[in-house]
């Protein structure tokens, strides 16, 4: 356990500017539509292109229970986002994570910066042991980040998700907290 209580909205003073990591509000979806119908954001998840703006708010109006949803943003601009989704039952004690990093701010951090804050959140405020999530075998900048936070890969699910008119393989890796 960490000793030091962290705000939900964590400022971090940066040469780039003002970093916020804070949970994602209604009033953001216009900027979060905008994040997801990016090609390089939507190459690595399993969102559809042409994400509505509607569609958006609904999700954003009414998350699933317990979920944890997250931004990161840069001076005020949404530059990566994240989610993470409890399980039920006798799975409560594992949940599935999801994130991605705006196209323009791939390789600045971004990404070690959300997931490093739904990590804490998950071991220190939420008493999660597993996370879970899926990564295409392609994308292997993420792979190298999940495996630095202590994600092993557990599996191979081929044919998992169509892609630029192809079927493309992903990865299932879990995170055990010890």
């Amino acid at each position: 356990m960490r000793e030091s209580y962290q705000n939900p909205t964590v400022k971090q003073p940066s040469p780039a500017g003002d970093i916020i990591v804070r949970a994602v509000q209604p009033a953001d979806a216009e900027e979060v539509a905008a994040l997801i119908n990016l090609p390089g954001y939507r190459a690595g998840t399993l969102r559809p292109p042409y994400q509505s703006l509607a569609d958006v708010r609904k999700n954003l109006d009414s998350p699933a229970p317990g979920a944890l949803n997250l931004v990161v943003t840069l001076d005020g601009r949404i530059v990566a986002n994240g989610g993470l989704n409890r399980f039920n039952g006798r799975r409560q004690h594992a949940a599935s994570i999801g994130m991605g990093v705006h196209d323009a701010f791939t390789g600045r951090g971004f990404g070690r910066t959300i997931l490093a804050a739904m990590v804490e959140a998950a071991d220190d405020w939420l008493d999660i042991r597993r996370l879970e999530l899926t990564v295409y075998t392609d994308n292997a900048v993420a792979i190298g980040l999940y495996r630095k936070f202590g994600f092993e890969q557990e599996g191979l699910l081929r044919s998992f998700g169509f892609r630029a008119g192809e079927y493309v393989d992903a990865y299932a890796m879990g995170r055990l907290r010890r």
